[in-house]
């Protein structure tokens, strides 16, 4: 395995000229409104002829005007006909508009340093236009607002991804609303939702019980108007209130000024409970320091969240290590999960490697760059103050490790495993140590990443992996992520085809790329501690149909930096790329063509579905695992309030396959989903001091919908909600549930929707 997978790639030259001769110049495209192709014209994408069902939702390219998949148009470009504004377009679109800038970044690159053990030649160094250096203060990242920190969204298989703005009007229909959603992984509210829940709120279904003339409410208000306010002191030397303890009845007793050293002294004090901390009315965060001796040996400040949930985003976890003078609370980290909190409410959540950026100083540093965000896998949690499934831990990055976490974050997450000698990565920060990687120099990745505008990157599919065994390399890609794949596709070249892999955890190892004092890339191994390296993952690979027949191979594969590099002939890639449109496994053979056997296989395979979403995640029904099943984050929906709480719409499970799913129009099951929210919420509404004071703040409604068997069932805290609730959840909701069941002529369907009550904040 040693010499098959760790040959040296010394003829990397033919790749990166292939890379430069085959780029794409751009047209007259985004100059001019194209033809708008009607909705009803497309029952299947226009590119990789998907269907179109409710996770698979129409979307308009702003460029050509077809009608895809938010796969195939996931892009956004600033368009010349719409004023340079930022707009939806497919990938071949984003590709003809955005090669002109690849290729100038392409142009000042002649080699890639080779793996550990490889013979180099000197390179040209890349330079940006303006002297100003990846990661450095003078970076510019056109995505990122200037705010502290901007989390950014990370694939998680149907899950929230953040809200994508659609342009004012359609390049033929101005003022006329496109009929489906420009969002991709939420719901939005209809138009009229607003007036139809005031209409409901203001008088009680004829037969249904009273309304509770002490409990009168508001009309619902958007997310935007509710935003909570922080309870963060700005002066340094205050510390947000501390909960003293919650009563029966859901209330908090809060020092509101509490003392600092009392404080720090109770949370250093082993046999005490953590401390609570009110951020914000709806956001409390534990604080303990904990000895790591079950694992690292490290003495560290705990930061758990309880309230991430409220706002779709997962709970955070910061593991910060002690320094021997640590005499106050790292308050940075109280505000840090606040702007995690808000932006979250508009949209923009962090989930596994994603990340979230500093513009200012924290924790006492300039050189402090971020977060990583990352879910444990193999990492000793025992000992950790965990929340609720699902949450991330968020690890401390230098400034010049930030472009990484945002272009590569495997690669960052391994590397730092390899420095701290923990697989496959620390859960715990260190302030003030050395950047793992410093000027971003000879990479491959420069060609397959905008380390300048982030405006591209490596194409990264959700469950995909690389393998390398003996003499084989394993690409497996899940059955139901083909069109994720299709989108890759497309976004590659003729000549080149690549995309990332995700971490394994049945590889016993992982290539890791080194930077070292030189700036030279190299490749080294991370395994699991006192276990045999069998199987080794890898971060990445490359396809280049650069290989000439006189070679005299039928393929060539080799290691670079933590990823495989396969060259193969023009037709090999033309059968490759037929084979994934096909969705069939393919087999490439190495070496040379006068031996009866090829020295090496390269195989992609298509595998079972990928499950592995909601890990841990259960019904507050009944606790019902919810692992393995799709689900949408809901930023945008109505918050429904009563005098003192606030009712909140945050998820929707889908509780089928994606085989069995309702193949009805998406936009049809969107409403009905927000119907059923919004009878919900109407009901609910007049009883959310009682459920709170009951300790039900997270609620579940699960929902049968069939033309023979209708029915529905809401809990809390694993167990059904008691009769007082169900008179007006049966007002509201059967209505609703039994259109829907005649209206319905496709298969069954079945949803939980989630609920939270918070407190007002106004």
């Amino acid at each position: 395995m040693e010499q098959s997978f760790f040959a040296a790639a010394n003829d990397l030259d033919n790749v990166l000229d292939e890379f430069e001769r085959n780029e794409v110049l751009p047209s007259d495209i985004g100059w001019e409104a194209p033809v708008w192709v009607p909705d009803e014209d497309a029952p299947n994408c226009m590119k990789c002829e998907s269907k179109f069902t409710f996770t698979k939702r129409r979307h308009h390219c702003r460029a050509c005007g077809k009608v895809l998949c938010s796969a195939c148009c996931s892009q956004k470009a600033r368009l010349a006909y719409m004023d340079n504004k930022s707009a939806r377009v497919c990938s071949t679109c984003y590709n003809i508009l955005q090669r002109a800038q690849a290729r100038g970044q392409i142009a000042g690159i002649s080699q890639v340093t080779p793996s550990s053990g490889v013979a180099q030649r000197e390179g040209r160094h890349v330079r940006f236009s303006d002297g100003s250096i990846p990661g450095g203060d003078g970076t510019s990242d056109s995505s990122t607002p200037s705010t502290p920190s901007h989390p950014i969204t990370t694939p998680q298989g149907a899950a929230a991804v953040r809200p994508r703005a659609a342009p004012n009007t359609s390049p033929q229909h101005k003022g006329s609303p496109s009929k489906t959603s420009e969002t991709r992984g939420r719901l939005s509210p209809s138009k009229n939702r607003g007036q139809h829940s005031e209409r409901q709120s203001g008088s009680p279904r004829q037969g249904g019980s009273p309304r509770k003339t002490g409990s009168q409410r508001s009309p619902p208000r958007s997310r935007q108007s509710s935003r909570t306010k922080s309870l963060i002191p700005e002066e340094e030397d205050r510390l947000p209130p501390v909960i003293l303890s919650i009563g029966d009845k859901g209330d908090y007793e809060v020092d509101s000024e509490p003392d600092p050293d009392r404080t720090l002294s109770e949370i250093k004090r082993e046999e005490t409970d953590p401390v609570m901390f009110l951020a914000n009315p709806n956001l409390v965060v534990l604080v303990k320091v904990i000895n790591l001796s079950c694992c690292v040996n490290r003495l560290c400040w705990c930061f758990s969240t309880r309230g991430m949930h409220t706002v779709s985003q997962d709970e955070v976890v910061i593991l910060l290590e002690a320094m021997p003078d640590d005499d106050v609370i790292p308050r940075d980290i109280f505000a840090h999960l606040q702007m995690v909190y808000e932006e979250a409410g508009k949209g923009n959540t962090v989930g596994d490697l994603g990340h979230t950026i500093f513009n200012q100083p924290f924790l006492g540093s300039r050189e402090h760059g971020g977060f990583l965000y990352i879910q444990p896998t193999f990492q000793c949690t025992q000992r950790l103050i965990l929340p609720d499934p699902p949450y991330v831990v968020g690890v401390l990055l230098q400034k010049w490790e930030t472009p990484w976490a945002k272009v590569f974050p495997i690669r960052l997450m391994l590397r730092l495993g390899a420095e701290f000698r923990y697989y496959p990565c620390p859960l715990f920060s260190v302030r003030f140590r050395k950047p793992v990687y410093c000027e971003i120099g000879h990479t491959i990745m420069n060609l397959l990443a905008d380390f300048r505008n982030y405006q591209y990157m490596l194409g990264q599919v959700r469950g995909v992996v690389i393998l390398l065994e003996d003499k084989r390399t394993l690409v497996r890609i899940p059955s139901n992520r083909y069109d994720d794949m299709m989108k890759v596709l497309n976004n590659c070249n003729e000549h080149v085809l690549s995309w990332g892999s995700n971490f394994s955890e049945e590889a016993d190892s992982h290539l890791v790329c080194i930077q070292n004092d030189e700036g030279a890339y190299q490749t080294q191994a991370i395994s699991i501690q006192n276990r045999q390296r069998k199987v080794t993952g890898a971060s990445f690979i490359v396809f280049n149909g650069s290989l000439k027949t006189t070679a005299g191979l039928r393929g060539k594969s080799s290691i670079v930096e933590d990823g495989v590099m396969v060259q193969i002939l023009p037709e090999t890639m033309s059968e490759l790329r037929q084979a994934l449109r096909n969705m069939k496994d393919y087999t490439i053979g190495c070496g040379s063509t006068a031996s009866e056997e090829p020295d090496e296989t390269v195989e992609v395979r298509w595998v079972e579905d990928d499950r592995k979403m909601n890990i841990g995640v259960t019904s507050p029904i009944d606790g019902q695992s919810m692992e393995g099943l799709t689900n949408i984050h809901v930023h945008s929906g109505m918050d429904f309030a009563g005098e003192q709480r606030t009712i909140r719409w945050t998820e929707v499970f889908f509780l089928q396959t994606e085989d069995s799913m309702p193949q009805c129009e998406p936009m049809e099951l969107s409403r009905l989903a927000e119907s059923i929210a919004t009878a919900t919420c109407v009901a609910l509404v007049q009883h959310l001091d009682s459920l709170r004071e009951a300790g039900m703040n997270k609620l579940g409604l699960r929902v049968n919908i069939d033309r023979d068997e209708v029915g529905y069932v809401a809990g809390s805290k694993c167990q059904f909600l008691p009769p007082l609730y169900m008179t007006d959840l049966d007002n509201e909701l059967i209505p609703v549930i039994h259109n829907a069941a005649a209206s319905n002529q496709d298969t069954p369907i079945r949803l939980e929707l989630i609920f939270h009550i918070l407190h007002n904040v106004d």
